[in-house]
């Protein structure tokens, strides 16, 4: 997600800018905190707002606080700290809304700045992280880990002539230290670089043909920086890559790379094979299986989709083919959760699969475990909450959706999956002034959510 800049704000949210940028000049900092706030709920990457919204909140802090009320704040905080904590991989911008709420009060802690940064880098905001790690850099210029976060998010936002200013000075406090040394070192590899030509391409007038004196090598490292490769390109990059492969046989990142490749050009059994020479040599690891299940199971997608829907035989082997990948699903990952008996996230994986096949109990039981997970909490709390509901064990639908959504800050997509649940499963409870409170809610801010507006109107019909 690319910071913002005000000519990419819509409409609505430059005008509650405007007004928040007016309401500071008068000294209505309350005001101002609130439209600021407010908008950058809706745009987390418009900057400027970002830039407004902190000096709003210093200005206010200078106002005078007493002793007991920062006091007071400060113990506050810590059950927000805590929760974007938890969450600043699994969901950071709800990280930054949580951290925000703490700057609102005390906007020099840095704690929050540190966790707003973490968050900021993690959902491609460098130029917000940079704004919170100067102040925290500020308040302890001798923290190590600040000053290293710091020199990254500088350079990642461009700026890498500060970037080196802070990781040379903090190698001189630190001699010797080999990661600022190679933080250092990226830096000024990135100055290099920026200096031969790439600053002309971020701004869009350059190329790396005009950067790279091997023209094949430019055509090389931009068709392996896509994403997403179309298929003669990835013909090429495993032409390139099966080459390098005969000289380069222990090449194990090679080899994966070729497993991916061919994976995405849907030659799913070449993909397998090339999985499998990683398996043999390095042994067994997560993420591997993880891959090597998915690939079979693309597998079996890509069969069921050759199928002939004319065929006489075409509803049994479709039903015999769906009840093969399901069984193969259900083997592995119990396989992966016996072999990895403390990874929650597979845990979550197993309670899913069995979801889907139908099994609640034993779903019930992986998602209990999976709750545990704090970055799959909700989610594990969401999908229990359901398989109490199949099961008609109401009342405890209803508390596990309960304690899910004080997990939830944000009134995110998923706090609106989970109210609505909630108000399902009251509805067929019979708690139908209750079951409608629930749905008004999802009402107010997405009259188009499901079946909410039907609800509402029928609700309102009967009064």
């Amino acid at each position: 997600m690319p910071e913002k800049s005000l000519s990419e704000i819509p409409r609505p949210l430059r005008e509650l800018y405007e007004k928040g940028s007016i309401a500071l000049q008068r000294q209505n900092l309350d005001y101002a905190m609130a439209l600021f706030n407010q908008v950058l709920h809706k745009e987390p990457a418009f900057y400027d707002c970002r830039e407004a919204l902190r000096a709003t909140q210093f200005k206010k802090a200078a106002g005078g606080t007493s002793f007991f009320r920062k006091v007071l704040g400060t113990a506050s905080n810590s059950p927000l700290l805590a929760k974007g904590q938890l969450v600043v991989r699994s969901n950071p911008l709800e990280a930054i809304n949580l951290a925000e709420q703490i700057l609102n009060t005390d906007p020099g802690n840095t704690p929050a700045h540190k966790l707003l940064a973490d968050a900021a880098l993690e959902a491609n905001l460098p130029r917000t992280a940079v704004l919170s790690l100067e102040i925290a850099h500020k308040n302890a210029p001798n923290d190590k880990d600040i000053g290293m976060a710091l020199g990254e998010a500088l350079a990642r936002a461009g700026q890498v002539a500060k970037a080196e200013s802070i990781l040379t000075a903090l190698l001189r406090a630190h001699p010797g230290d080999i990661p600022i040394a190679q933080a250092l070192k990226n830096a000024s590899a990135k100055r290099t670089l920026s200096e031969g030509g790439y600053e002309a391409l971020a701004g869009g007038t350059g190329s790396y043909r005009d950067i790279l004196k091997d023209k094949s090598e430019a055509v090389s490292l931009e068709q392996e920086g896509r994403q997403v490769k179309s298929e003669d390109v990835a013909a090429k990059l495993i032409e390139e890559y099966e080459a390098r492969f005969t000289r380069e046989p222990n090449n194990l990142k090679l080899v994966r790379s070729l497993a991916e490749l061919y994976a995405q050009k849907k030659d799913f059994d070449r993909a397998l094979g090339y999985y499998q020479k990683i398996l043999t040599s390095e042994g067994a690891d997560p993420s591997l299986e993880k891959a090597i299940t998915e690939t079979t199971l693309k597998k079996f997608d890509q069969s069921l989709a050759q199928l002939d829907p004319n065929a006489a035989d075409y509803a049994e082997t479709a039903a015999r083919l769906r009840e093969e990948r399901q069984a193969f699903q259900l083997a592995e990952c119990r396989k992966r959760a016996e072999k990895y008996p403390n990874d929650l996230q597979i845990r979550f994986d197993l309670g899913q699969v069995y979801f889907e096949a139908g099994k609640i109990s034993q779903a019930i039981q992986e998602f209990q475990k999976a709750s545990n997970n704090p970055h799959r909490r909700v989610a594990a709390l969401t999908y229990l909450g359901q398989c109490f509901a199949q099961r008609g064990v109401y009342d405890s639908a209803v508390r596990t959706f309960q304690n899910a959504l004080k997990e939830k800050v944000v009134f995110d997509d998923e706090k609106k999956h989970l109210i609505y649940l909630l108000g399902s499963v009251l509805e067929k409870m019979g708690r139908k002034e209750e079951a409608i409170e629930q749905f008004k809610q999802i009402y107010e801010v997405d009259i188009a959510y499901k079946d909410v507006a039907a609800k509402i109107d029928a609700y309102y019909a009967s009064q």
